[in-house]
């Protein structure tokens, strides 16, 4: 129900992702290690009501093929894809946090939870898809500990509405 809604939404699509190129990373709920990953990706996800399935699909490809692994001369020009790396996918509501008024974020613009679970799912499904393996995931709506060597440190913010 909520993508084809969203397919109406095509002014306001704004998918944020924080990616973050790593040597490991896991997430643990309850003392518990849900999903952990080696080399390869960290990315943070967060929905806006408006993403439509063109944001999902195109946040995957960017991910999966995003360049910035260094190749034999020490230049970032590898993909997630050509170096056959992990990648960890987090959902992160609070990517969304407006902080224009005040010094408590709102968070009125992250995508209702009912919507936001099947754009993550959505979401994780076209990663594993395009690298041909499965991913780790977080577990939508838990309290979550995110844990990560960053790699260079290398870190990616895309927004979708942007796609810069």
């Amino acid at each position: 129900m909520c993508f084809r809604i969203l397919r109406q939404a095509r002014k306001r699509k704004r998918m944020r992702l924080l990616i973050q190129r790593v040597l490991e990373a896991s997430v643990t709920i309850g003392g518990v290690v849900k999903s952990k990953t080696g080399k390869g990706l960290l990315a943070l996800v967060g929905f806006e009501a408006a993403d439509s399935e063109e944001d999902l699909l195109w946040g995957a490809a960017k991910l999966a093929r995003l360049r910035i692994f260094d190749d034999e001369q020490g230049v970032m020009n590898l993909s997630l894809q050509d170096v056959g790396g992990e990648a960890l996918i987090v959902s992160q509501f609070t990517l969304h946090a407006q902080t224009k008024k005040g010094n408590r974020p709102s968070y009125i613009q992250a995508a209702r939870p009912e919507c936001a679970v099947a754009m993550y799912n959505k979401l994780v499904d076209l990663v594993q898809a395009e690298l041909q393996k499965p991913v780790g995931t977080g577990e939508f709506g838990a309290d979550m500990q995110v844990s990560l060597i960053n790699d260079g440190p290398v870190t990616i913010w895309i927004d979708t509405k942007r796609r810069e």
